[in-house]
């Protein structure tokens, strides 16, 4: 059976991430997929979980070798995801998700165009920007910046299968969960999962 390929992009302070982890934390057949990345760990990360963090030069050697499936430069770094990890996980029956842009989410359709895309929206401008200042480790210019950047991917959204307002923390996060669960009751991933079942009952 082969596994599911899902991509969640948002702009930096939606929620995202604590989105994907609460949606791991609660079904454990979805693996998330460990992005290469050249910016420095921030506090608490580490390397192999968080992200495989690599310098510049071994990045763009990846790159030159062909070994991410999809590769983007974003605030001034590099992040790029396996090819190959995410193909063999796939060909093992595991359903795979990809916390990417909407650039990398360009680049995975052309090689998995069956990929699910969930993009998450923040509920306002406002709470975007009150929830990127609540951090409290990045500059006014930065927290411009990243706001900057936030209204460029938005505009990306129609570029997805579905679309979660994160207002509602536990509501997006069934949100989600339901995106998941639908995708396993399609035809061909049931008939692969049941397929002793279908071959008896449709004989």
């Amino acid at each position: 059976m082969t596994g599911h390929l899902y991509i969640v992009a948002a702009p930096s302070g939606a929620g995202k991430t604590t989105l994907v982890r609460l949606l791991l934390e609660n079904d454990p057949d979805i693996c998330l997929s460990v992005s290469t990345t050249t910016r420095l760990p921030r506090p608490g990360e580490q390397d192999g979980r968080e992200y495989h963090f690599v310098d510049v030069p071994i990045f763009l050697e990846h790159i030159g070798e062909g070994a991410f499936l999809e590769w983007a430069e974003v605030h001034g770094n590099y992040y790029g995801t396996s090819k190959q990890w995410i193909a063999e996980q796939m060909e093992a029956g595991r359903d795979v998700l990809l916390e990417i842009d909407w650039q990398g989410a360009q680049q995975v359709r052309k090689a998995f165009p069956a990929a699910i895309g969930v993009f998450i929206l923040p509920p306002s401008l406002v709470t975007l920007q009150e929830r990127l200042s609540g951090r409290g480790t990045d500059s006014a210019e930065t927290i411009a910046r990243r706001m900057a950047a936030a209204r460029d991917e938005m505009r990306h959204v129609d570029e997805f299968d579905y679309v979660i307002i994160n207002d509602d923390l536990h509501q997006a996060l069934a949100n989600l969960q339901s995106v998941i669960f639908a995708s396993r009751l399609q035809y061909e991933s049931q008939r692969q999962r049941h397929s002793a079942l279908f071959a008896a009952l449709l004989r």
